[in-house]
């Protein structure tokens, strides 16, 4: 039976997994352990890191895996990386799995950057910022003069949290009625958000689009030369099944 390695983690590694699964095909799914209460895939779950491109290298070789999905989020550039490295160092072949990024449309009113920290510097002063890069990127945006943080994050931060920031706890799905609350409520002058793409996440940007906020978009970083990229379950699982 053909095994396939999917890095995930995501919505798309979950269906991916899922659509795999119906074909045939020994799944082996692997969650970094970053958010707790994970919703797992079907089949055989992997949780932890691997140790880096070497550590990756030497479990594809154990595993007899013949092929790897990277599905993991966009903005997670160190597990693309090493997935690049030891699929060149085994033979294993690699494909990346992302859902498309979003693009800005009538009523928009976007500013795209390279960085979290380009973010920061770009913010006004003053300004009740709706920050929604995870809670990880909270350092970079605290301890600006003048800036209020609404943070909304999955899991809690690392605390101690600063005073100018409120954390949010939830977990998607949200609705546009949801976000405007939101918004209105706090009196949020800004959106801070990164180019996480698919649907679950669009509806802040009605609602920054609705109300008239400005939204400073973080661009996704780039992909390691030479590896392919498609943006569909399905042409990831025609991929995989081989």
């Amino acid at each position: 039976m053909r095994r396939v390695l999917i890095l995930g983690g995501t919505a798309e590694a979950r269906a991916l997994a899922a659509e795999l699964a119906v074909r045939g095909v020994h799944v082996v799914s692997s969650l970094a352990g970053r958010v707790s209460n994970p919703r797992l895939p079907v089949g055989e779950v992997r949780e932890g890191g691997f140790g880096g491109p070497d550590g990756l290298a030497a479990w594809l070789a154990a595993e007899r895996i013949d092929a790897v999905v990277d599905a993991t989020h966009p903005f997670a550039a160190r597990m693309t990386a090493s997935a690049a490295q030891a699929s060149a160092r085994t033979g294993v072949p690699l494909l990346v799995l992302r859902r498309p990024g979003w693009r800005e449309g009538p009523g928009d009113a976007w500013q795209r950057v390279a960085s979290l920290h380009e973010a920061a510097a770009w913010l006004p002063s003053p300004a009740r910022v709706f920050l929604t890069t995870g809670r990880r990127s909270l350092p970079v945006f605290t301890g600006l003069p003048g800036v209020w943080l609404l943070a909304r994050s999955v899991d809690p931060p690392e605390p101690p949290v600063p005073d100018n920031v409120h954390v949010l706890l939830d977990r998607g799905p949200y609705t546009v009625e949801g976000e405007r609350a939101i918004i209105r409520e706090h009196r949020l002058d800004v959106l801070v958000t990164k180019d996480s793409g698919g649907r679950m996440t669009t509806a802040k940007l009605v609602a920054a689009r609705e109300l008239g906020l400005p939204v400073i978009m973080v661009n996704r970083p780039p992909l390691p030369t030479g590896v392919r990229l498609v943006e569909t379950i399905e042409e990831a699982a025609a991929w995989a099944q081989g």
